[in-house]
């Protein structure tokens, strides 16, 4: 699975971060929604285009929150950093 994009609500803590995730395996769509850090409890979702995967991670960002957008990780890491 590629990670594509992804976004951070830009706060700290397991009770206010919330990441959001866009994801690609072959020709399927997944969005990850995130709350409470790398620990914290995900919803995911399932789609057949970017399209449907796009307005879902719309929805998601949508609210009082400044979303920043995170650089995804190239493959195979940093490069041992």
């Amino acid at each position: 699975m590629e990670q594509r994009k992804h976004w951070w609500n830009g706060k700290w803590g397991r009770l206010a971060r919330r990441d959001v995730f866009l994801r690609v395996n072959a020709d399927r769509w997944h969005v990850e929604q995130r709350a409470g850090g790398s620990e914290g409890v995900s919803q995911f979702y399932e789609y057949d285009s970017v399209e449907e995967a796009e307005e879902t991670v719309r929805a998601l960002l949508h609210g009082t929150d400044t979303w920043r957008e995170l650089s995804p990780r190239p493959p195979g890491g940093w490069g041992g950093v």
